[in-house]
Order: structure tokens, then C-alpha cells, then sequence
């Protein structure tokens, strides 16, 4: 395929993704925004002021950075696997896959619809946040390199997940044991920094805690771990789960079986 063709697959899978969340956002883009509403009320609004600064700042501008994050990698992850595991169910995956399109060009395609539905959210979340605080931004590189990049690792991750799924009830395991947890524990509501030694050893085991904490920085220019760090930690994850979806897409698992 020549690159333009190869472009034209890659919108083609792209505009298809982006149209199927878009023309359901009552269900995709709405509940988040109510979710972090609700979120400010409880946390900044009411219990807020009881705990007071956090890290030297107001505890509501401390939690909107993890709040949005959260929101992202929530939407990304559940925008692909829920997409991935509908085409296999259907069985139309078969016939991108007879198709002389790289598999890369396939997988960019649900990557870049897990991304746009992820920015989507945090857009929405932002906006959302405004009503509640007024949003100073300290490095707008960070924030947006780190947002994209967290998008794009959980999009790899919903991808993984949606290839594994033999059944609707598998593709919500991984989100409610797994990612849910690791997201709480992330740091969005507190700095690590609270917790005894053991227990900060134990949060730097757990990779979104560094993701938040970069993209904390890009709004308030603190960070419970180092910049570096987190840009490693997100790149090499990115690295390792695209390197295994293009070996279980070469391999037809879960498809051709």
C-alpha cells in the first residue's frame, strides 16, 4: 500500500471510532461531567476546607489535575476495548484484517479513537472544574505531552483487553479490579507524601501515580516524583503494550481461533 493509501485506512478506522462514541455522548461524554461535578461538591466543596492546603495549595486546585487524569484514562481504556470486542462479536475484524492494511495502521486507527474519546473527557472535565475553581496552568508542554501520551497507553491497554475478551462480562474485569484500584490509589486525592514510608514505597509501584503527578506539575508545577521518571515510566509501558498488540494482531489471537 502506498502511504496515502495507507492514511485513508488509518482515517477511515479513525472517523468510524470518533462517530461511534460521538453519536452516543449522552452516554460517553455526559456521565463523567456529572461524575466530577459531583466529585468537586463532595471532596472540594464540603470536605475540602476540613482538610484545608495540600502541598500548599487549596485542596480543590490539588485534586482537578488527578480528577481530569482520571477521566482520561478511564474513557480511553473503555472507548477501545468496548469497540475492539464489538468488531470481534460482529465479525467485521476479519475483513480490516484480510485487507492488505498493515496492522499497525489497524491498531493506530482504535488507538486514535481511544485518544480522542479520552481528550474528549478531559475537555469536558475542565470545563466542568472552571464552575468550581479557576485553573492556572504551570508548564502547558507537560500537561499536554503527559495527557496524550496516558491516552495512548490505556487505549494499548483497553486494545490488550478487548483481544483477550471472550465474552461483554471480560471486558469490565480489568477496568473494576484493576484499574479502578490503581486509580484511587494514584495519588488524585492525596500526596503521597502523607503516607508512612512502607506505603510510599509500596504507591511507586503502581504507574499511574506517575502519570497524575506529571500531569499535576503541568497545572501547579508540583510533583510528588520526578519528571524524568514519569516520562520513562509512561513511554516504556507504551513501548512494551504496543509491541505485544502487534504481536497478538500478526498472531490472529482471539480472532482467528
Amino acid at each position: 500500500m502506498t502511504p496515502e493509501q495507507k492514511f485513508t485506512a488509518f482515517r477511515a478506522i479513525l472517523t468510524k471510532e470518533v462517530l461511534r462514541f460521538g453519536r452516543i455522548w449522552i452516554q460517553t461524554v455526559l456521565p463523567p461531567m456529572i461524575t466530577t461535578a459531583l466529585y468537586f461538591i463532595v471532596f472540594g466543596n464540603l470536605i475540602g476546607p476540613r482538610i484545608g492546603e495540600m502541598d500548599g495549595f487549596v485542596y480543590m486546585d490539588f485534586i482537578v489535575p488527578g480528577l481530569i487524569m482520571m477521566s482520561v484514562i478511564t474513557h480511553s481504556y473503555a472507548n477501545v476495548v468496548s469497540s475492539f470486542y464489538g468488531s470481534k462479536f460482529q465479525r467485521h475484524i476479519e475483513e480490516m484484517l484480510v485487507t492488505p492494511v498493515p496492522n499497525y495502521v489497524i491498531l493506530a486507527g482504535f488507538i486514535g479513537g481511544g485518544v480522542a474519546r479520552g481528550l474528549t473527557c478531559g475537555i469536558a472535565v475542565t470545563l466542568i472544574s472552571l464552575f468550581f475553581t479557576s485553573l492556572n496552568v504551570h508548564n502547558l508542554w507537560v500537561m499536554f505531552s503527559m495527557i496524550v501520551l496516558t491516552a495512548i497507553l490505556f487505549s494499548l491497554a483497553g486494545f490488550i483487553n478487548g483481544v483477550y475478551a471472550k465474552s461483554f462480562d471480560d471486558i469490565s474485569i480489568i477496568p473494576t479490579f484493576v484499574l479502578t484500584p490503581l486509580t484511587y490509589l494514584g495519588g488524585i486525592f492525596y500526596s503521597i507524601n502523607m503516607l508512612p514510608e512502607f506505603w510510599q514505597n509500596v504507591s511507586l509501584a503502581n504507574p499511574i501515580l506517575y502519570m497524575i503527578n506529571a500531569f499535576r506539575y503541568g497545572f501547579l508545577g508540583i510533583s510528588d516524583i520526578r519528571l524524568a521518571a514519569s516520562y520513562a515510566i509512561s513511554i516504556a509501558f507504551i513501548v512494551l503494550l504496543y509491541g505485544f498488540s502487534i504481536l497478538l494482531l500478526r498472531r490472529g489471537y482471539g480472532i482467528r481461533t
